[in-house]
């Protein structure tokens, strides 16, 4: 937990405080919280389905994933409007808590954490939705509990998928290409990331912040259409 500074000025008997963030660690899932509570008006591209679909639907929920499927899933994400929006609120977080990685402060160090976070998703989603899932048989695409379930449960469903998901076979297993695709992104960052961002402890924490960051990242696909159908009510 960020401490907290205080420094007065006793003589005008004012007390001023800010947080002392010097030492924060970057937490990738913030901005996707942040985006949830706020749900911006961007059709995430992401290759959700709905677990509660119809034999009708266009893709039924038991279709198992080709390599073909995985690349797909793959170019999908990266390509979305909300990769973008997720690279830039990254970027804008870490340098707002001036958190890894440390670049500094202004414009040139705000541009270079937009690049680090990009480079950072383009990697997880390329080892973790193409290469291991497809050498670990797994199918990553997210699918839908559904309007049937209430909040809590979708919430709860959406990020545990984090830590589990479907096999080729239509099984449910580890998403061991998620957590191992995490911490291969987590290791690869510091190739980029400057000399005080490249420690075991800063890499650690890069790797579960990546983990969490991808249930979280969850929440869009599950709640963006009741949001769409809000606005259609409202005739927005």
């Amino acid at each position: 937990m960020p401490r907290i500074q205080l420094s007065g000025y006793e003589a005008a008997g004012e007390v001023q405080w800010r947080p002392d963030l010097k030492h924060s660690r970057k937490v990738k899932f913030l901005p996707y919280l942040a985006m949830a509570a706020v749900i911006l008006g961007v059709t995430p591209h992401v290759r959700a389905q709905d677990s509660s679909a119809s034999p009708a639907a266009s893709v039924p929920p038991a279709t198992s994933a080709s390599s073909y499927d995985k690349w797909d899933t793959f170019k999908n994400e990266t390509l979305a409007p909300i990769f973008v929006i997720s690279s830039v609120a990254t970027a804008g977080v870490s340098q707002a808590l001036r958190s890894d990685p440390e670049y500094g402060a202004g414009g040139a160090a705000l541009a270079k954490r937009f690049g680090a976070a990009a480079a950072d998703n383009v990697s997880q989603n390329y080892f973790s939705d193409y290469v291991l899932a497809s050498i670990l048989h797994e199918d990553t695409r997210y699918r839908r509990r559904g309007e049937k379930h209430g909040f809590w449960s979708r919430f709860g469903y959406a990020v545990t998928r984090a830590f589990v998901t479907r096999t080729d076979a239509g099984g449910s297993t580890a998403n061991w290409a998620n957590i191992l695709g995490s911490g291969v992104q987590a290791g690869l960052s510091n190739v980029y990331y400057p000399a005080p961002s490249r420690n075991l402890s800063a890499t650690a924490i890069n790797w579960a912040n990546s983990i969490s960051a991808a249930g979280f990242g969850n929440l869009f696909p599950e709640f963006f259409p009741d949001f769409k159908r809000f606005l259609k009510r409202l005739h927005l």
